[in-house]
């Protein structure tokens, strides 16, 4: 069963400097609050790791947090480049960060693989790519079945997986609703996993044709931080703040303008 705990339990257990996070949800259910109290208690040194990495990690990256980032696209989804994340590619700003870019194929491959406990994932994929000679965690492999040439990526497997969902049982099951994006994965694949939820309820009830249901077995801790989705959306609760997405844009290009937005909305913020 896991434990529940505060969000700053949560990240001071079980984050520490230097440790390779996934916090993921695919436009739906990003775990920003879980983000942002790792800015607040200053972790250093960290592999961030996601499929489309948004405003979170540009964030996390602007605040110093990051060494590395293993990805696939990064952008402010309908709005354009996350300027944090470019800074620290283009200029070191606030420190130099190391990229290794995949594609979304092969990254959710590599998620299947790490749930599987497989040491790589293998795939149809990344034929007349540049990103060949540019990463050399893409190799190729020969099938000994057929002697088809297949792509081969490592396996994704985090020191820590961070998603967020609707609800948690008093057992410490978690149900996912609406788009389910690699929540799954992540946890069966993450040497520890932290979810935080809207609410905790006595029974998940019957859930709806899209979705799952993550046992309690998989789970480290499971944190109840309503709107801890927020600006991204919780199916059945609250939807995505566009115009935030949309303000994200001028507040991230200045390096003075960011640090005084983080200041004011994520370090000095008062968790209730």
């Amino acid at each position: 069963m896991p434990a529940f705990l505060s969000l700053s339990q949560a990240i001071e257990e079980n984050v520490p400097d230097g440790a390779s996070v996934a916090l993921e949800g695919f436009t739906h259910l990003i775990p920003f609050a879980a983000g942002h109290e790792i800015i607040r208690q200053r972790k250093r040194g960290l592999t961030l790791i996601r499929m489309t990495p948004d405003l979170i990690y540009d964030q996390m990256i602007g605040m110093g947090c990051a060494r590395k980032l293993i990805f696939s696209w990064g952008g402010n989804p309908g709005v354009g480049s996350l300027h944090r994340l470019r800074d620290a590619v283009e200029r070191g700003w606030p420190e130099p960060l190391e990229l290794e870019e995949h594609s979304h194929a092969a990254m959710a491959a590599a998620w299947a693989a790490g749930a599987a406990g497989l040491p790589c994932a293998i795939l149809r994929g990344y034929l007349g790519s540049d990103l060949v000679g540019r990463n050399p965690n893409i190799r190729t492999i020969t099938c000994p079945f057929t002697a088809e040439r297949l792509a081969a990526v490592p396996a994704l497997r985090p020191d820590v997986g961070i998603v967020h969902a609707q609800r948690a049982d008093t057992a410490g099951n978690v149900l996912v609703e609406g788009i389910i994006g690699v929540q799954k994965e992540v946890v069966l694949a993450s040497k520890r996993a932290i979810v935080t939820v809207e609410q905790i309820v006595d029974d998940l009830h019957v859930p709806g044709p899209n979705a799952v249901v993550l046992p309690s077995w998989s789970i480290s801790a499971v944190v109840e931080e309503p709107h801890g989705a927020y600006p991204s959306y919780a199916d059945g609760y609250y939807g995505r703040d566009n115009a935030f997405y949309t303000a994200w844009d001028g507040i991230a290009r200045d390096r003075d303008t960011f640090l005084s937005w983080m200041r004011e909305h994520v370090l000095d913020a008062v968790l209730a």
